[in-house]
């Protein structure tokens, strides 16, 4: 969830309780769009993962 909130407060500049007011659902579309937005504006041979794709870190 942190992770979501963080992609999507510093792509659209959205406050905590704004995201946090989003869906599971709606925040993994967000992030989803946003990747997609990042993949067709800087398209390179190497395909970058999503933020969805990249493995979890555990919390300490």
């Amino acid at each position: 969830m942190f992770r979501e909130m963080s992609f999507i407060s510093y792509y659209f500049h959205w406050g905590r309780e704004d995201v946090q007011s989003l869906s599971h659902n709606e925040r993994r579309r967000w992030c989803r769009e946003i990747s997609e937005i990042n993949a067709s504006l800087n398209p390179s041979e190497k395909k970058e993962k999503s933020i969805l794709e990249l493995g979890r870190t555990p919390v300490r």
